[in-house]
């Protein structure tokens, strides 16, 4: 097997071809044991964040009952989950759509603001154009640190949108942050556990957002 950076990922592949049938025991405990570790770390998730989860669907549904609209982000993995959350609240399996929309879908847009403003603004630029008060900002990251998240939050507090950030490790610059009214922390040191809970997470805050406007069936899902 040759060195390879991601060799820690799966250290019993080495000298695999001498005991296949070895190799097929370590994959199987390999997966079972990142399963587990997921399955846990996505409940006490969930319980550290319920009443923070509970007091921002109140948030959420308050605006969009009153004609506000939901803006999602974010960078790399956190851009598909960005994505995937504003898609279920605009085309739900169950439940009334509502107004959301992520700022990654137009890569035109992106690279045009990347280009002419700088990567950095590629999301607060859009906000600029298209938010207004009483509208919803969510951030996604890993981290909490990306410049680009953090300028299109304070962005989002200048006009006076709710604003909500999704971060692993302690947070990182999410946290304590007077740009971030909600702030959702998975407590891992893995990116892939991380991103896991966040999805929960994330399908939680829609589930519960119906749910305080009065669609139970998208709770019974």
């Amino acid at each position: 097997m040759t060195d390879e950076p991601t060799n820690f990922l799966y250290p019993f592949i080495d000298g695999a071809a001498d005991d296949p049938a070895s190799l097929l025991t370590d994959l199987a405990a390999s997966a079972q044991a990142k399963a587990a570790e997921s399955l846990a770390l996505r409940r006490s998730t969930l319980d550290a964040n319920a009443e923070l989860l509970d007091r921002a669907a109140a948030e959420l549904a308050r605006r969009f009952a009153a004609g506000g609209r939901m803006f999602t982000f974010g960078n790399g993995g956190s851009c598909t989950d960005s994505t995937t959350l504003a898609r279920l609240f605009a085309r739900p399996p169950i439940g009334r759509p509502l107004a959301a929309w992520s700022l990654t879908a137009d890569p035109a847009i992106l690279t045009a603001l990347g280009n002419d403003v700088g990567f950095e603004l590629v999301f607060a630029r859009q906000l600029i154009a298209r938010a207004r008060a009483g509208d919803i900002a969510i951030a996604m990251s890993t981290s909490g640190n990306s410049p680009n998240l953090l300028a299109a939050l304070a962005e989002a507090r200048r006009r006076g949108l709710y604003t909500v950030g999704f971060a692993g490790y302690d947070g990182g610059a999410f946290v304590d942050n007077a740009d971030v009214d909600c702030c959702f922390v998975v407590r891992s040191q893995s990116v892939h556990r991380i991103q896991e809970a966040q999805a929960l997470l994330a399908y939680s805050l829609w589930s519960a957002t119906h749910g305080r406007l009065g669609d139970p069936d998208v709770g019974a899902a």
